[in-house]
């Protein structure tokens, strides 16, 4: 009778990659905002929102496999809130995006810096665990140390896809 192979040699990895897009596929176009109210009154300016998903998905940029994570959006508002429906969709269309964490915390906090223009804002995306280590990455903007909306960050860099033999 054979004897069966072990179990390192069943399997290949066959340096497969699942297709996936760029960081430019994120549709920051579908933000939208409306007015904030009580901008400019003691206790409007001392409101915080905070928004909590742990329905957000993104890809690994390297294998295409699927990442999973808890969004939490903390800000205070100052002219304008966040609408939530678009704020959907703009998490949304980070499903087929392959981008390193660090990347995506710093991504998404500039796009919705940009959308709303926030005394404060902070992201933080709490991964679930990979081979047994979990990730929780943070990005802030403060205008009153960091200066306006307009000055934070850079453009993303416009990627093509990337697949493990790039």
């Amino acid at each position: 009778m054979a004897k069966a192979p072990a179990p390192r040699d069943q399997f290949k990895a066959l340096d497969k990659s699942i297709p996936f897009e760029g960081p430019e596929a994120v549709d920051v176009g579908c933000l939208e905002c409306f007015a904030y109210d009580y901008a400019g009154t003691p206790h409007g300016a001392a409101m915080e929102i905070v928004t909590t998903t742990d329905e957000f998905t993104s890809v690994c940029p390297f294998s295409g496999l699927p990442d999973f994570a808890q969004v939490t959006i903390t800000y205070v508002p100052d002219k304008h809130c966040l609408e939530l429906r678009s704020l959907k969709y703009y998490l949304l269309s980070y499903r087929t995006v392959g981008i390193w964490y660090e990347h995506l915390v710093n991504r998404m906090l500039e796009d919705l810096v940009r959308a709303c223009k926030p005394s404060r804002m902070t992201v933080e995306i709490a991964c679930n665990p990979r081979g047994g280590l979990g990730s929780t990455v943070t990005a802030s903007y403060n205008r009153a140390t960091m200066g306006p909306p307009e000055r934070i960050g850079r453009k993303p860099a416009r990627c093509g896809k990337r697949n493990a033999k790039d």
